[in-house]
């Protein structure tokens, strides 16, 4: 059973990589109206020391500490490799503690399963972390699309891609890398959204990674995916090719190119085109990470279900799977029918300040 709360939901956060240091721990400057970090849980002892002070955090654990920080906590926010997302968040869960989870929600369909139903069991809310579902840019391509300005969408077709250092945990098979998991989710989410609906079936090829230095996971993959109504998504996801981040989607009657699409270290923008006419617009940089803290946070105060919920995260690994599934076989894989998603609500767009980026501890980027 979920532990009773104050007005703010105090949060440890699990896994001081990257993620967590650039753009999670600065995010709670940001998130002060209902949100407070209470914890910082990690493997590192400098890391613990060093950003402890930063931020004035107290409870400081180990992950074998993990239960013990937790009773000062009503949720988490999980940062860890891909591959212990499903640990931490069922323990969490058995703690009576909340889960806010890095995307991917973990590295398998069935392990999904497991969060969920684990969270389920203990009554704590989940939600997968996926911080476009609050961006103000994002949501109003949404809001263009489901208003019909660009007709009946027909097609869709993203690029995400960047050099990715070897070594990192997103080019390492042991820890969930991979170019699909870190970068091809957000363009699967993507299609997903500006369709409102789900594929009915997939194909994607591979590159393997060897000759980039991360054998055993895809450097490169290209996706194509059929959607309900006849309409097609194609997507490349790619650890070896210089940045870019962008989709567009094609309707009966214009076009939307957003570029770029899926960052947070700087505005999104998108093209509108229609009858010959384009429309251009470029968003504020905003902290997307706030945003999600302060939906959460309220999620749990007010006693109500999430969106995106877990359920979103696990039926983009359950694609994903077949994407997986679908290169090694080289043939097409049917899907099996997913639930109802309504996908996000105009009103989740947030905008708050943009954090300057701190110095790192013991950690780097993962683009060259």
């Amino acid at each position: 059973m979920a532990r009773r709360t104050s007005r703010r939901i105090r949060y440890a956060v699990v896994g001081l990589g990257h993620i967590a240091q650039v753009a999670v721990l600065p995010a709670f400057a940001h998130a002060r109206r209902n949100s407070e970090l209470t914890a910082l849980i990690s493997g590192d002892r400098t890391k613990l020391e060093v950003l402890g002070r930063r931020y004035r955090v107290n409870t400081r654990g180990n992950y074998d500490q993990f239960e013990r920080c937790l009773s000062e906590c009503d949720a988490v926010y999980i940062a860890t490799p891909n591959t212990e997302h499903a640990e931490f968040a069922i323990r969490a869960a058995h703690a009576g503690v909340h889960v806010l989870c890095e995307k991917p929600l973990s590295t398998t369909d069935a392990e999904c399963a497991r969060i969920i139903r684990a969270c389920r069991e203990a009554g704590v809310r989940i939600m997968t972390a996926y911080r476009l579902h609050f961006e103000p840019i994002t949501l109003e391509v949404l809001r263009l699309i489901r208003s019909g300005r660009i007709g009946e969408p027909r097609v869709f077709e993203s690029t995400f891609s960047m050099m990715a250092k070897p070594g990192n945990i997103r080019t390492r098979p042991e820890t969930g890398g991979g170019t699909l998991y870190d970068l091809g989710v957000y363009c699967i989410n993507a299609a997903r959204m500006a369709f409102g609906a789900e594929p009915v079936a997939v194909a994607a090829f591979s590159v393997d990674g060897a000759r980039s230095g991360f054998p055993g996971v895809d450097e490169t993959s290209s996706a194509v995916m059929r959607f309900e109504g006849d309409r097609l998504a194609t997507f490349t996801a790619s650890f070896g090719a210089a940045d870019v981040s962008s989709y567009r989607i094609v309707g009966t009657k214009g076009d939307i190119h957003v570029q770029p699409a899926y960052d947070y270290a700087e505005g999104l923008a998108y093209t509108l085109t229609r009858n010959g006419k384009a429309i251009r617009k470029r968003g504020r940089k905003v902290d997307q990470f706030a945003a999600e803290l302060l939906y959460f946070s309220d999620c749990i105060l007010k006693d109500r279900e999430p969106e995106p919920s877990a359920e979103e995260g696990a039926w983009d690994l359950r694609i994903i799977d077949a994407l997986l599934e679908s290169s090694r076989r080289g043939e097409l894989i049917a899907l099996r029918a997913f639930g109802p998603e309504p996908g996000p609500r105009a009103s989740q767009a947030t905008s708050r300040p943009a954090v300057r980026k701190p110095r790192t501890v013991k950690t780097q980027t993962p683009r060259e």
